[in-house]
């Protein structure tokens, strides 16, 4: 047997968005009924680096399908200026449940990448009005790629606002997508009054004010993901039915993480998990909603099911690079 090693542009080649987001969704699902296993994120703090590792393993049995793996991610932004590497480099290891043979090693960036974008789409597809035909962005680098590609998948998404202080990411972003949406940059403000909001960015004081919103926008907050970090007002935590992805990563690390442990936000300001939503135990955007916001911190769950879908292509593809990972019992390689 041989490992497949997947490269970047393997992964993105192989990580069809009209499949992945199914995939998380089974995901997601999966958990809620307790057919996935999930060890708490495991963090390795490296202050005299500015950096942090993360470990994050899970196993799912989605029916159809069932794999187990695990991600080892890194977070360190002082990488770009002084390594001329990425702030978050990660490598996922997929391997078959059965028997524990690592079936494939691939890029754990690019994976992050699209799974975060399929997780928001899972979420806008049960939490947003159905003809939302808008979507603010604020933060234009990568994650803000695949959050467009996503959400555009159950959504009828025309026109596209875009924020960032940096005007060269926000000149980038609108080449990019300027032959398919009506997309521009705008002010933070301009890009909460749509109907749908994403927010990638790694803030700790909140820089989209609840007064911005329009009145049934739905907000994807994907940017935080460690203590301290806060996007929203709390005025609009409170407001909002607010959809978490995980009770332990929301109160520690996600959006909720700074109200919560201030005891501004408690459990009863929580409508429910995305899961509850995915498996019909709560219900998603109702005619009587007006704002949602999903909490994302970003599960081992999603990228093992993000994993899943970009293996079985490639290996029914013959993409990637085979190699023999280690010599079996019988002493040969393979």
């Amino acid at each position: 047997m041989q490992t497949l090693l997947l490269d970047g542009a393997d992964v993105a080649d192989n990580a069809r968005m009209s499949e992945l987001i199914p995939a998380v969704e089974d995901g997601f699902g999966a958990y809620q009924r307790g057919d996935a296993q999930m060890p708490p994120k495991a963090y390795v703090d490296l202050p005299q680096y500015d950096g942090d590792f993360r470990s994050m393993p899970a196993y799912i049995d989605a029916g159809d399908w069932e794999a187990a793996g695990i991600k080892w991610v890194n977070v360190h932004p002082d990488n770009p200026d002084d390594y001329g590497l990425p702030t978050v480099l990660g490598t996922m290891i997929y391997s078959d449940p059965q028997n524990g043979f690592p079936l494939a090693v691939m890029d754990g960036r690019e994976l992050t990448q699209l799974r975060t974008g399929a997780a928001a789409a899972v979420a806008t597809d049960h939490l947003a009005v159905a003809d939302a035909a808008s979507l603010g962005i604020v933060g234009a680098g990568d994650q803000a790629y695949t959050q467009l590609e996503a959400i555009a998948a159950v959504r009828p998404i025309e026109t596209v606002i875009v924020a960032d202080r940096n005007p060269g990411r926000v000149e980038a972003f609108v080449d990019a997508f300027a032959d398919r949406f009506d997309v521009r940059g705008g002010s933070i403000a301009e890009a909460a009054g749509c109907d749908v909001l994403s927010t990638v960015t790694p803030v700790e004081s909140p820089i989209v004010p609840r007064d911005a919103l329009g009145e049934r926008t739905h907000v994807n907050a994907m940017g935080a993901d460690a203590p301290g970090k806060h996007e929203h007002e709390d005025e609009t935590l409170l407001d909002a039915k607010l959809v978490i992805d995980d009770y332990e990563q929301c109160t520690h690390s996600g959006e909720i993480n700074v109200p919560y442990a201030a005891g501004t936000l408690t459990d009863a300001d929580v409508y429910g998990t995305i899961g509850e939503i995915v498996t019909g135990l709560e219900d998603g955007r109702t005619d009587d909603d007006g704002i949602s916001l999903f909490d994302s911190t970003g599960l081992a769950i999603q990228d093992l099911a993000a994993a899943h879908v970009v293996y079985e292509h490639a290996s029914e593809d013959g993409e990637g690079a085979p190699f023999d990972f280690f010599r079996l019992a019988d002493g040969t390689d393979d």
